[in-house]
């Protein structure tokens, strides 16, 4: 073998990790060349609507996944925090990167803090993740959707349409974006999504060479945070734009796992945590989930759906 395709995204950061994995293949393996197979997800088209309505961020990794089962790729190149839970026959997620800064943060061209924003602002979001915790921080807030690429929305800001924007920090670090927002915050208080910070390696499973490949550039600390956190996902059955947040940190020689849900106007939250030795950690985020569902999430996450976006809901595909 001495080629690999890699499927990508088409947007400036799908692209800058993309590259980034090209980059790191090619050092480790000098006599692979690798290529990259760019796509414009359905994800990346409809941006009209809220995610949530639209199928959740799946539409972000299926017609990569696509292009493995068709052979025109090897493997495909995600944010973690992007990839359901739920990977088609014949596909495995296979490695993790090294997980970096996991920060939400607030941006502004007015206000310098969260704190600071007066009454009845106006804060872009995609996320119902987000929207519940800035909303349970502060309700007196008006928080309205916000897609586009990164780029997208940080003009969408200065050009004025929103107060202030959350996004992923990471995002913006790797594409040196931060230098051109006056005000930025790292918003401490809240808990992240499964993955967030971490590329995901997609492969086709009959591929052992690809598979030797990806290992080499899997990180087996987030690899284990990352198992837990989507196992917890998986079994509470929440999609990727559910408002859940869950977070696992290895400290030492335990892990803590942080889980909070609720619905998506800051209300009716629940959260939990726990605490287990790296050497038992493996069903951690099963036993989260199972202990969450006894306490009524189901019921919640139910009613968050129906609440979420509800504006729209005439308009759900």
């Amino acid at each position: 073998m001495n080629k690999v395709v890699i499927a990508t995204r088409a947007s400036n950061l799908a692209l800058w990790q993309a590259y980034h994995v090209k980059d790191r293949i090619e050092k480790s393996f000098p006599d692979i060349s690798v290529e990259l197979n760019e796509i414009t997800s359905k994800g990346d088209k409809i941006l009209d609507r809220p995610l949530a309505l639209v199928g959740g961020k799946g539409h972000f990794t299926k017609e990569l996944e696509d292009e493995m089962l068709a052979g025109t790729a090897h493997l495909a190149v995600h944010s973690l925090k992007d990839v359901p839970t739920y990977i088609p026959e014949g596909l495995e997620l296979c490695a993790i990167t090294t997980r970096q800064d996991q920060s939400d943060v607030f941006l502004s061209h007015t206000y310098p803090t969260l704190d600071s924003l007066p009454q009845g602002a106006v804060v872009g979001t995609t996320s119902l993740r987000r929207r519940m915790q800035i909303l349970q921080k502060r309700p007196d807030l008006t928080v309205k959707d916000l897609r586009g690429n990164v780029n997208t929305r940080l003009r969408k800001l200065s050009e004025g349409q929103y107060d202030a924007i959350i996004l992923a920090y990471i995002g913006l670090y790797r594409l040196d974006l931060l230098k051109d927002v006056p005000y930025h915050e790292k918003l401490s208080f809240m808990i992240p999504p499964m993955g967030q910070a971490s590329l995901g390696i997609e492969i086709v499973s009959a591929n052992d060479k690809v598979r030797e490949i990806a290992m080499s550039l899997n990180d087996k600390g987030s690899q284990i945070c990352a198992k837990i956190e989507r196992d917890f996902v998986a079994k509470i059955g929440a999609g990727c734009s559910a408002p859940v947040a869950i977070n696992a940190v290895i400290d030492g020689d335990n892990v803590n796992l942080r889980a909070m849900l609720g619905y998506p106007n800051g209300t009716n939250i629940m959260s939990e945590e726990l605490t287990a030795s790296l050497d038992s950690c493996n069903d951690m985020g099963i036993e989260m989930a199972t202990k969450m569902i006894d306490a009524g999430a189901l019921d919640i996450l139910s009613k968050a759906e129906e609440i979420a976006f509800k504006d729209e809901m005439p308009e759900r595909l």
